[in-house]
């Protein structure tokens, strides 16, 4: 099986592709890791440290219809055709592929099938698809600071769970708690104007 990184650099830089391509198109690309495989490729502009305008909500929409259907068990996903369908300039994706395939290169260099169970057992992935419909709901959040960690969580996770990785999908899930914290503490920040659970922590570290 062809490593992610090689499907993406095959697919946007080797092939000719049209001036914009389609969701529908690249998810040809995932054979039978359907689930893991969208998961990344619909986190991973969110995630990287580059802005990324426009496409948190509509992905974050994606991505949460993805995890409740983890959580239900489903072995087929179902996406709206109109987003999966929408066009997408291939400048603006090859810069975003261009950017994340040393990211993806780094984790594929240490991910390999271990602790199995985690991904392919029906609690654990719904523990996985609870926590990224939770970041997927931060990431539609219209605040800064609500994104970029919560995507990063989605990214590792399902990375973990494309490759059957269960070590580097607990560790997906650690930046999903990260993420949970911080979004928490910047709407309670915002909503009582005072201070955040991370002041909270420091003061209580402090005692």
């Amino acid at each position: 099986m062809a490593k992610l990184s090689h499907e993406l650099e095959r697919f946007f830089f080797e092939t000719e592709q049209p001036a914009h391509v389609k969701l529908a198109d690249i998810l040809l690309l995932a054979k039978e890791r359907t689930f893991g495989f969208l998961l990344v490729i619909l986190s991973l502009p969110s995630a990287l440290p580059i802005p990324a305008p426009g496409y948190s909500v509509p992905f974050g929409i994606l991505i949460f219809l993805l995890a409740i259907q983890m959580i239900a068990g489903s072995k087929t996903l179902w996406l709206p055709q109109k987003m999966i369908n929408h066009p997408i300039k291939l400048e603006t994706a090859q810069g975003v592929v261009k950017t994340g395939i040393p990211w993806l290169r780094r984790i594929e260099a240490i991910a390999r099938p271990r602790l199995s169970y985690i991904c392919v057992t029906l609690p654990g992935r719904v523990v996985i698809g609870s926590a990224i419909a939770l970041m997927a709901i931060s990431m539609m959040i219209p605040i800064p600071g609500t994104n970029t960690l919560p995507a990063m969580g989605i990214f590792v996770t399902s990375f973990g769970l494309l490759e059957d990785d269960g070590a580097i999908s607990l560790g997906g899930l650690v930046l999903c708690l990260m993420g949970a914290i911080l979004t928490s503490s910047i709407l309670i920040a915002l909503m009582w104007g005072g201070s955040s659970i991370l002041d909270y922590i420091k003061i209580w570290l402090g005692r």
